[in-house]
């Protein structure tokens, strides 16, 4: 059923891909996002708002009364500003923004976490319960961006106690690679997907976890479509169905985290750490998108038979 949909942070590397996707399914668009695209997709309204102003983003989203509100504004990279800010910018904007759609009518409310807040990378030591992980392992963030992700998820979790007129969905998408990205345009961190599978440290340090932005915007959609089949405040991992690696995690994860050997041996063939089993018995959803079908000029790449 198409509705308006609010998206926030629209113009972004995963905002992209979820505008056109909605765009696309017939859905009335409005992005917003500090920063409008050079190319803005056909049919979307584009609106530039500072989402850490509280009065001005309720009475943004009061004018356009939406149906729905996706939520990806964030600083989405970790480190990338002082700490402080990072958290109080991402913390602010997921309760501006949700407080904002509760106000403005909006039933359904979607907030983007990550899979950071885990606790991967710890310099402290990280030694989860079991991999691969799901939504039942406790999240240990250790730095600010992990920390500003988790407060967004206990933000939804807030407003599902204060009404049940509204529901509340958190996800954490992994390591978002963008379309043009299988093509050979650099990743967030600066390489390419070709390297990031040659050198496997660097994507180790992300659990070598990944996911298609298009299959995101798949799980948005299914997730707004099913959502009254969802318990309020629900959170999702959204990742791809295998890992980005070459070799099993059964034999890269002791290598890179010897701490974790004995957590990695089921980790056979492609398997990734994150499951996504959740999202597929709840919603009904799947990721389709795999690097080994979508990378070109890989060797031996073509349509991914694997089950």
């Amino acid at each position: 059923m198409s509705e308006r949909v609010i998206i926030t942070g629209g113009s972004g590397r995963l905002g992209r891909s979820v505008v056109a996707g909605f765009a696309a399914a017939g859905h009335d668009v409005v992005s917003i996002d500090q920063t409008l695209p050079e190319n803005p997709a056909r049919g979307v309204t584009h609106r530039s708002i500072d989402l850490l102003d509280a009065a001005s983003t309720q009475a943004l989203f009061e004018e356009l009364r939406p149906g729905a509100v996706v939520s990806l504004a964030a600083i989405a990279v970790p480190f990338s500003a002082p700490e402080d800010v990072i958290l109080r910018t991402n913390a602010g904007i997921a309760h501006n923004v949700t407080a904002a759609a509760v106000a403005s009518g909006a039933k359904k409310v979607i907030i983007a976490s990550s899979p950071s807040i885990m606790g991967y990378g710890s310099p402290a030591g990280w030694v989860p319960p079991r991999l691969p992980l799901d939504e039942d392992v406790v999240p240990q963030p250790w730095h600010a961006y992990g920390l500003s992700k988790y407060v967004a998820e206990q933000v939804a979790a807030m407003f599902a106690q204060q009404t049940d007129e509204v529901k509340f969905i958190s996800f954490r998408p992994c390591y978002v690679i963008a379309p043009e990205e299988w093509e050979g345009a650099a990743t967030q961190q600066g390489h390419t997907i070709a390297e990031r599978l040659d050198d496997p440290s660097l994507s180790a340090v992300a659990l070598f976890n990944y996911v298609d932005a298009r299959d995101v915007t798949d799980f948005l959609l299914t997730a707004l479509a099913n959502i009254d089949r969802v318990e309020n405040g629900a959170v999702f991992f959204v990742g791809a169905k295998d890992a980005m690696a070459r070799r099993p995690l059964a034999e890269l994860i002791p290598e890179h985290f010897p701490a974790l050997s004995h957590l990695a041996t089921g980790l056979t063939g492609d398997a990734p750490a994150f499951s996504v089993q959740k999202a597929k018995e709840v919603l009904g959803w799947e990721p389709t998108r795999s690097w080994r079908s979508e990378l070109r000029n890989e060797p031996g790449s073509g349509p991914d038979t694997s089950t």
